[in-house]
């Protein structure tokens, strides 16, 4: 151990290794003190609500605190997410108000047995939250103006499609039975010009004026297009509804 010191400034090193904070750690505390300032975790914990077997001590919370992290992270993987986070495992799960990080095998068996009830709760909290807390004191929702002086509130609907590309997989008697990952998030459906045998479609929601984000909704193939209607239009009277704007001076842009 060395060390300098020079008035109030003391520097030692050492030669031991030690691994360095992810530079992404800083933004995950930033976002999550945020989130705590407005009881965003503790809402989390109360209202969404996901009982199943073989989750052990892990909550709905512990699971979302891993997706958080990843998603601000920017690593291209999960594995290498993990792999930088494990050091500091202990502290990353106490932002969040919790002591144990879960496994990736629990993640992906909570992915795996995951429902619409509790996704749809979380989706209805962020959204009571979103209109909790406008941006301005006023007229933060925005409109278009015709040319008779009418404002309308304009909300965009907009649905697009991955390709995947499924390789050929070996089958010969030595090898177990070949199964590929995508076959339960994709199908066969229309692919347009993207290159692949298989595709998923994706339905989002949002304000125009705000660019508020109101919803995402994602279905095999060529989707569900009259369930994720229905979502995003009970989405759009949610919005409606908190900030007290009439139904007929809205449109929609599909």
């Amino acid at each position: 151990m060395t060390s300098i010191a020079d008035g109030p400034v003391v520097i030692q090193t050492s030669a031991e290794s030690a691994p360095s904070t992810p530079s992404w750690f800083g933004e995950v505390v930033l976002i999550t003190t945020h989130l705590r300032t407005h009881d965003v975790l503790t809402k989390i914990t109360e209202q969404v609500r996901f009982a199943r077997r073989r989750f052990g001590r892990y909550d709905v919370i512990d699971f979302l605190a891993v997706l958080f992290g990843y998603a601000i992270s920017g690593e291209r993987t999960l594995e290498e997410f993990y792999e930088r986070l494990q050091p500091f495992a202990v502290p990353f799960m106490a932002v969040f108000g919790r002591d144990r990080l879960p496994s990736r095998s629990a993640l992906s068996r909570f992915l795996a047995a995951l429902t619409g009830t509790p996704v749809e709760a979380l989706h209805t909290l962020f959204l009571d939250d979103l209109l909790s807390r406008p941006l301005t004191p006023d007229k933060q929702t925005g409109g278009l103006v015709d040319r008779t002086g009418r404002t309308w509130i304009v909300f965009d609907i907009d649905g697009t499609r991955e390709a995947a590309r499924q390789r050929a997989l070996p089958q010969t008697d030595d090898l177990p039975p070949s199964s590929r990952r995508l076959d339960d998030v994709c199908a066969p459906g229309y692919r347009g010009r993207k290159r692949g045998e298989v595709v998923r479609t994706r339905t989002t929601v949002s304000q125009a004026h705000s660019y508020h984000w109101l919803g995402r909704f994602g279905n095999r193939g060529n989707g569900l297009y009259r369930t994720e209607l229905r979502q995003s239009l009970a989405a759009i009277r949610h919005y409606l509804t908190g900030h007290q704007l009439p139904p007929e001076h809205t449109r929609l842009a599909p």
